[in-house]
């Protein structure tokens, strides 16, 4: 019968793990994988009429980890922004802007009314209207301003935005505007695409399940074969009036990203988008033989401080801004944070807990691992005056002094790294990161108190400059791929904690 081998890894094997990771420095973990294949990862796309707040913050950590993640895996990877500037919340946008402008010319504006936006964040645009237009649009008919303020006013929040991700260091390479879409006619182009493939028909669709028929007209429209596709109605592309449905345009969008060269897309939305998923799956399958969409819904995030939850919501203008967030507790605790749970689930984010200093919060626990290793390698060159401490040097250290079970331990763990950056890229799941992280973090502590109870354990041993040597080459490499890790995440390693 079948016989099983068991293949056991030398010492000396594990041993030699060490100078891999010392060679390559933090590129230790880049993987081929991705075989230079372009991917187009679209986050954050959050509508242009006021700043971030706090529901955007997850999906623009999540996008931003998961892009790092596939360029760690090799692929060429494009972070996109798909700004959704032609929809009438752009035009409320303008309306309320107006008003700010006729505020900043001294006049009383009283209550803003019901339906437009009431944020102060809009003060600054009136003002910027005001220098640029003078009194021209004062006492103006709506139409001979609309267009003009629609662009003026989503330009100003745009800029807010852009200055809102960078303060999370999410930076995007390619900002898309939804209005191109309708201004070039990329839109029956790809509609084009899909009744050259057979996709569209003109059709009447069952009235929708619990209305009541009187609100629902039944006429003839076109319609997309998504239910071909594994949706479960097929979809009107265009409305009574003859405009396109917001999901038209959404479809001339992927097409545009196809021709553009990517054949793999991963699309970040919020839970509340789920409904979306089959729809857009379906289009980008008709669309092309070997064009793919992963779809990836970040669950909301609960805020709390001492355990007493937050409310907010984006209309009244008394929402938690991310600005806020990032100001309060920092850009590399936010991301990190944000990272702890499957983008899917639930997360808890206490402004209390995530300072605290203790194993329970994981952020700190992995940051304190990396400024440990870096304040033990500061401390061997006191001991040991003459010790060489450059990589070079270490990578020549004798590590088969590296013996006992908890070093080969901590380093069978960062030798997985690569295999960590691979399968998490695979499966989109940056949060593995963090997670394996806290694993090596974890073995490094262990070491470390192991340390504190028998001396022989200690990183320094007085008078044993090789085996001290040999410890330095192991802390460097936990270490480095701790920092290979958190670049991943977007966090930068610290080198001390105070």
């Amino acid at each position: 019968g079948p016989g099983f081998i068991n293949l056991r890894l030398s010492a000396s094997f594990w041993q030699g793990q060490v100078q891999e990771i010392l060679k390559a420095g933090t590129d230790y973990g880049n993987s081929p994988m991705g075989g230079a294949e372009m991917v187009n990862v679209e986050y954050v796309s959050a509508n242009p009429t006021g700043p971030m707040h706090v529901g955007h913050v997850r999906g623009a950590v999540f996008g931003d980890a998961l892009a790092n993640l596939l360029i760690k895996a090799g692929y060429d990877v494009t972070k996109e922004y798909y700004i959704n500037d032609a929809g009438s919340q752009i035009d409320t946008l303008a309306r309320s802007a107006h008003l700010r402008y006729q505020e900043a010319h001294g006049r009383d504006i009283g209550e803003i009314p019901e339906g437009l936006y009431p944020g102060d964040y809009l003060i600054p645009v009136g003002h910027m209207l005001k220098e640029k237009y003078g009194e021209q649009f004062l006492d103006a008919a709506e139409e001979e301003w609309l267009a003009q303020f629609k662009v003026d006013a989503s330009g100003a929040m745009m800029e807010l935005i852009r200055e809102d991700l960078s303060a999370l260091g999410v930076e995007h390479e390619t900002f898309f505007s939804e209005r191109t879409l309708h201004e070039s006619g990329r839109i029956p182009e790809a509609i084009q695409v899909l009744k050259d493939r057979g996709h569209i028909y003109q059709g009447v669709l069952e009235p929708p399940k619990g209305k009541k028929p009187e609100d629902w007209e039944e006429r003839e429209q076109t319609l997309f074969r998504a239910t071909d596709f594994g949706d479960d109605v097929d979809r009107p592309l265009q409305k009574s009036t003859g405009e396109y449905t917001y999901f038209a345009a959404d479809i001339a969008y992927h097409h545009d990203k196809y021709v553009r060269g990517y054949k793999q897309m991963i699309d970040i939305l919020g839970a509340d988008h789920g409904g979306y998923v089959k729809r857009m799956q379906a289009a980008v399958k008709a669309l092309s033989e070997d064009g793919s969409l992963d779809v990836r819904l970040c669950q909301m995030v609960k805020l709390y401080r001492d355990g007493e939850p937050f409310k907010m919501s984006k209309r009244s203008g008394n929402f938690i801004t991310l600005r806020e967030v990032v100001d309060e507790v920092g850009r590399d605790v936010t991301r990190f944070i944000m990272l702890t749970r499957k983008n899917d689930a639930h997360l808890d984010f206490d402004f209390k807990k995530v300072m605290e200093q203790s194993k329970d919060n994981p952020v700190f626990y992995v940051q304190y691992a990396h400024a440990r290793a870096c304040s033990v390698q500061a401390k061997a060159q006191d001991a040991f005056p003459g010790l060489d401490a450059s990589d070079t040097s270490l990578m020549n250290a004798d590590l088969s002094l590296l013996a006992d079970e908890s070093e080969i331990a901590m380093i069978k763990q960062c030798a997985a790294w690569p295999r960590m950056v691979e399968s998490a890229a695979e499966a989109h799941e940056p949060h593995r990161i963090a997670f394996f992280l806290y694993d090596l973090a974890s073995e490094f502590h262990t070491f470390w108190n192991k340390g504190n109870d028998n001396p022989e354990l200690r990183f320094i041993i007085d008078g044993n400059e090789a085996l001290t040597k040999a410890r330095m080459a192991l802390v460097r490499a936990v270490a480095t791929v701790i920092a290979s890790g958190l670049s991943v995440l977007g966090v930068t390693p610290m080198e001390e904690m105070r």
